[in-house]
């Protein structure tokens, strides 16, 4: 596949054409390192996505299995993962910014600590169990994105940032992929514990390998000033909040990543659900089908909206987030109608265009975000956009689909799900009129470093 590499490529400048403000902030020292550095960074967001997302395919059987609910179930998927990972996320980031910090060493013993904890949700013989297992995947993963924001900003000038973090972002689509036919296949032949396993165990394997791939830029001379600088300006969390909340442009984002997480990651749960609920498909069968189309579809939309912002934000910083407020209000629609088909296979079909449409808000949004702030603050407010869209949308998306779900049954019956995604559909309005209001004060926002 062509995609990711032109993504890699294109994601880097030269040595020698940053500008002189970029030189400050983010120097590479050679064309080759930040390379190395986003490939890697890549491969550990692929597994980190593959350990959260495949409770997504193994979500039925695992009902079936422990007799839950709905609403145990989008506990279980959702608010169990997210509350430690985005209440450990803030303190996290901010040993993160501490210039003293080495980022990939907090990397690498996160990956270790969600991989272990994905193993133990095979283990797990009671709900209890499975619960406390998954908020220890939370906690793992809780020390991977802000830090890898943080390392992508240092090394990435800032006319090149969007596709850079879109390029670390495929992570999501090639992750979930995985998760989907990996997890599905294996629950099919093996079951839902040995899927767990078999995903968790090649994670432990890079944890050890990490500190071999990567050096912190801090240490390796490629942030200039940076230790002094940081040592400087450092502030209290609280101060850093308030500081962040100053901007009307970042709080558009938080509430915009919020929404759109809120319904990308219940549709995630639930449109499995109705594969294999209505539509009668196996879990290997759904993990495969709609697995690979919607891992296809969010590779392209995620690199597509990182290219697209870095070239129209060239001619006016508004437009960074044009496409992603566009984009997001047109797949309203064309998701309610896939929704809606009676024949999977129609269904599959409509679902394509949108999933490519939503996913191009994250390399735009998550670089405006490192823009918005002083470089010492980078991973706080990636940290703070993470817990938006983790408490809001991993939390509370599976969880309340669940619960409207329950809801909906004596009306709806066997329909009840479909219901619930109708609902979700035309909310996707919602973000879309959030982005495109943030992007009416980037001009004016956006830092030059």
């Amino acid at each position: 596949m062509t995609v990711t590499p032109q993504g890699a490529g294109e994601a880097l400048p030269p040595p020698g054409i940053a500008t002189s403000a970029s030189k400050a902030a983010a120097p590479p020292a050679t064309a080759a390192v930040p390379r190395v550095m986003l490939w890697t960074l890549l491969i550990i967001y692929i597994f980190n996505f593959l350990d959260r997302q495949i409770v997504s395919i193994l979500a039925e059987p695992i009902k079936r299995d422990f007799g839950l609910s709905d609403t145990q179930l989008g506990l279980m998927t959702g608010l169990a993962f997210a509350l430690f990972y985005t209440l450990l996320g803030i303190p996290i980031a901010r040993y993160a910014d501490k210039s003293t910090t080495n980022r990939v060493s907090l990397i690498a013993w996160s990956v270790a600590i969600w991989s272990a904890m994905t193993m133990a949700c095979g283990m797990a013989r009671t709900f209890p169990q499975l619960l406390l297992a998954r908020v220890g995947v939370g906690v793992g993963e809780a020390g991977c994105t802000p830090a890898a924001h943080s390392l992508i900003s240092d090394c990435v000038p800032p006319e090149k940032r969007s596709s850079a973090i879109a390029f670390y972002g495929l992570g999501i689509p090639i992750g979930s992929l995985l998760g989907m036919v990996i997890g599905g296949g294996l629950a099919d032949a093996y079951g839902w514990r040995t899927a767990f396993m078999a995903v968790g165990l090649p994670g432990v394997v890079l944890a050890l390998l990490v500190p071999f791939l990567m050096k912190e830029p801090r240490r390796a001379g490629m942030v200039k000033g940076a230790k002094q600088a940081a040592a400087k300006v450092q502030v209290p969390v609280g101060a850093a909040l308030r500081e962040l909340a100053t901007s009307r442009c970042f709080v558009l984002l938080c509430l915009a990543g919020g929404v759109t997480a809120f319904l990308s990651y219940g549709k995630a749960v639930w449109v499995a659900v109705l594969f294999i609920r209505t539509f009668e498909l196996s879990p290997g069968e759904t993990g495969l089908y709609l697995g690979v189309s919607a891992g296809v579809a969010g590779m392209i939309g995620t690199w597509l909206g990182g290219k697209l912002a870095d070239h129209f934000g060239k001619r006016d910083r508004k437009h960074l987030l044009t496409g992603p407020a566009v984009a997001m209000a047109v797949a309203a629609p064309i998701l309610f109608l896939a929704y809606s088909a009676t024949d999977w296979r129609v269904a599959m079909a409509l679902l394509f265009l949108p999933t490519i449409m939503n996913a191009m808000y994250y390399g735009p949004a998550y670089a405006c975000v490192q823009g918005l702030v002083r470089p010492e603050l980078r991973a706080v407010a990636a940290s703070v956009m993470v817990f938006a869209q983790n408490l809001i949308g991993l939390g509370l998306g599976p969880l309340l689909f669940g619960m409207m779900s329950d809801a909906f049954q004596p009306l709806a019956g066997a329909d009840s799900v479909r219901w619930v995604l109708y609902g979700a559909a035309w909310l996707g309005l919602i973000p879309a009129f959030l982005f495109w209001r943030a992007s009416l004060r980037l001009t004016r926002e956006l830092k030059s470093g």
